[in-house]
């Protein structure tokens, strides 16, 4: 198969020869053979690549998520990078002024809690607002472009980790999705999109032959990717959801839990797909970091068959009902409930407390239903 990186370099690059080219990337922006978009276009004799944009984590993949990005020299082009996860996370017009085109070429990886996503969105309003054309270098979404889960995000709980109306898990490569941000969301910028060659909406990344490179420290492989849309939401909890392990978003505990117990009544709710095993874990950073922490891991049995949302929501349920003294949603600095900015909703909390998930998933149904129906006009696959 072939990236929207190399339909561009092939012969899509013309159309823009002779204007200065911003490239909006990170480690994840490489062909093939693993070599870099920077490099590529750095080196090509009619790019003319004139500035760098640094979404969450950084241009290198060296920061931890929610830390600040500056902006800084590229040592090896020695272009500027622009951040756009610091002092601002839309480009500023000082930062597009060298530019006459902003190429957006980042992994992502299918879920609607990923910056990537929004960080495009900024992208393509900052361009509409100052004439700069907007290209997105298409890309696989890692867990298919077939399934979808969860809600729609509600207006007063929408933020960066959920910015749009979009389910939890997507269903939509970037280019689809920026296709669907001009023409359904307001973000009308002139826009180009260079499509993929020989992918196919049932592929998981994995199936495509492309090699993995994480587009952040915790993104570790397929499994993560696809237990994500479920598990990312304990990042709302005072459970540790794994980070600071070999296994982020797969392993979830804390000092309080009995994972022998966990595991058992786990799955004793026989959640499809998944099966639970007790597991303890000591986390190097972040939440209860330097302790011994009891749980589980989740292992895939049928990625297919699996709703990593439902298997997510019921470890919630399972683990409040039996550690009810114990289980806790953190607030922020601002006694509110980063829960709720990843859930979409300011329901789910209660749902989860009052053992009543699968009240909640049902209601999600509709409106997968309806997404699926107003997506399907901007899809580029098959």
């Amino acid at each position: 198969m072939k990236l929207g990186l190399d339909i561009f370099l092939e012969y899509e690059y013309k159309q823009f020869k002779g204007k200065r080219v911003g490239l909006v990337t990170n480690m994840t922006g490489v062909n093939g053979k693993l070599i870099p978009s920077i490099d590529l276009f750095h080196r090509h004799p009619d790019i003319l690549l004139t500035a760098l944009y640094a979404p969450e984590h950084g241009i290198r993949g060296d920061a931890k998520e929610g830390e600040k990005v500056d902006s800084m020299i590229d040592s090896y082009t020695g272009l500027p990078v622009y951040s756009l996860y610091g002092a601002t996370r839309k480009p500023s017009n000082d930062m597009l002024e060298a530019v006459d085109v902003v190429v957006f070429d980042l992994q992502d990886i299918g879920a609607r809690y990923y910056t990537f996503i929004y960080t495009m969105a900024y992208v393509m309003e900052a361009c509409a607002e100052n004439g700069k054309h907007f290209v997105v270098l298409d890309r696989p979404n890692p867990v298919s472009g077939e399934k979808m889960e969860g809600n729609l995000v509600e207006e007063e709980v929408r933020s960066f980790v959920g910015l749009l109306p979009i389910p939890n898990r997507h269903g939509m490569t970037v280019a689809e999705l920026a296709l669907m941000y001009k023409h359904e969301f307001g973000y009308n910028c002139e826009l180009t999109v260079i499509p993929m060659q020989g992918w196919k909406r049932n592929m998981y990344y994995d199936e495509t032959g492309l090699f993995w490179v994480p587009p952040s420290p915790n993104t570790t492989n397929i499994d993560m990717n696809i237990l994500y849309p479920g598990t990312c939401l304990i990042e709302g909890t005072n459970l540790s959801e794994g980070r600071g392990t070999t296994r982020p978003f797969e392993q979830v505990g804390a000092p309080f839990i009995d994972g022998q117990k966990l595991a058992k009544a786990f799955n004793q709710k026989n959640v499809t797909g998944v099966l639970a095993r007790p597991t303890s874990f000591i986390p190097t950073y972040q939440k209860h970091k330097d302790e011994i922490c009891g749980g589980i891991q989740l292992h895939i049995v049928d990625r297919k068959e699996l709703h990593s949302l439902e298997a997510g929501l019921i470890l919630l349920e399972t683990i409040a009902e039996m550690y009810s003294n114990d289980f806790s949603f953190l607030k922020n600095e601002n006694e509110k409930y980063f829960f709720d900015l990843l859930a979409g909703t300011k329901e789910l909390k209660g749902k989860i407390l009052e053992g009543s998930v699968e009240e909640f998933l049902t209601s999600c149904n509709q409106q997968v239903d309806y997404f699926q129906q107003f997506k399907e006009p901007y899809h580029l696959y098959k």
